[in-house]
């Protein structure tokens, strides 16, 4: 492999197969992809089209049946089990549909706790945790529980969580999902911030509105991929 600095995601021939009794699925059929250092990408297709199957090897919580993934010119596919949990937690920050906050911690709490999984003390993860939320405007919210706050806060709290490490590849599956119309946009508003403070991030949607304001649009459909670019 030639190393590529600027190249965060090189997928190749990217294949996930599973085994359901003596039948197959294909769900990734021959997938490659690239995005580089800064790039604001989408990737795009409706449900059942293999996004979330997708999304999950990008930021390894899974593995393919067969291809090439290197992220940050690491070789995914070879790393050890210790080698990708440390991955996840410096290198890949992930927003969910769901928020997946804790919702018995505070807005700080849930910000601060990839830091502590990381060995970060506990005062500079409030320092980082706390510069993190005033920058999405969660200043006056530190206290507050999930439950508290509207869906907005909430994302915008997933948000803070995601990029506290200043992680180098930022991963949202359906970031606007679960969002009314107002709350979408601030959110889109946040991701294109974040792009410009140059962070790489990559959308995982169904909704056009979403994908029609990233520059980078992959579109997938029956597990195959459709550079829009």
């Amino acid at each position: 492999m030639i190393e590529n600095p600027k190249c965060v995601i090189d997928a190749r021939n990217i294949v996930k197969i599973y085994q359901n009794g003596c039948e197959e699925l294909k769900v990734l059929d021959d997938i490659s992809l690239q995005v580089l250092k800064n790039d604001f990408s989408v990737i795009l297709g409706p449900s059942g089209s293999g996004k979330s199957t997708l999304m999950n090897i990008l930021g390894c919580l899974d593995l393919p049946t067969s291809g090439q993934y290197f992220l940050d010119n690491t070789d995914i596919l070879n790393a050890k089990e210790n080698q990708l949990a440390a991955i996840r937690n410096q290198k890949i920050g992930f927003v969910f549909q769901k928020f997946n906050l804790m919702p018995r911690l505070t807005a700080l709490q849930n910000v601060m706790l990839p830091l502590l999984y990381r060995g970060v003390n506990e005062e500079e993860a409030i320092e980082k945790a706390k510069e993190k939320l005033d920058l999405l405007g969660l200043a006056d919210r530190l206290s507050h529980r999930p439950p508290e706050l509207s869906g907005g806060q909430q994302q915008r709290v997933a948000i803070a969580r995601a990029i506290v490490g200043n992680p180098h590849l930022l991963l949202a599956d359906e970031p606007t999902g679960n969002l009314d119309s107002k709350s979408s946009a601030g959110a889109m508003e946040i991701f294109k911030e974040l792009n410009c403070q140059g962070n790489t991030i990559v959308i995982i949607t169904h909704d056009v509105e979403v994908a029609e304001q990233v520059e980078k649009m992959f579109y997938i459909r029956d597990g195959k991929i459709y550079d829009k670019d």
